[in-house]
């Protein structure tokens, strides 16, 4: 069995920004396995604002594809040690 890189275990910062009318959340960081896909912060968002519908984009730029790999993000987009995820309830960004 390969042993996973140790970039891809990394935990990544995720700070989640409210957009326009979304609900700010109680707690804005967290912490998230690389491994994981964007995906799991979508459905965490979701259960937090009790919302189906729901617009994320990283760095008020663009809304990346659910199966992308937290730490693909981080490494390409993030900055300052930390992943910026803007959240929306309608959309924001083209």
């Amino acid at each position: 069995m390969a042993a996973e890189s140790p970039s891809s275990v990394r935990k990544v910062v995720v700070h989640l920004r409210a957009t326009e009318d979304a609900p700010i959340l109680k707690q804005a960081k967290f912490k998230i396995l690389g491994t994981e896909k964007f995906a799991k912060v979508i459905d965490f968002l979701r259960r937090q604002l009790h919302r189906d519908t729901l617009f994320v984009y990283v760095n008020s730029a663009f809304s990346p594809n659910p199966d992308e790999l937290v730490i693909d993000l981080y490494n390409n987009f993030g900055f300052d040690g930390k992943l910026v995820v803007n959240y929306a309830c309608s959309m924001a960004w083209g």
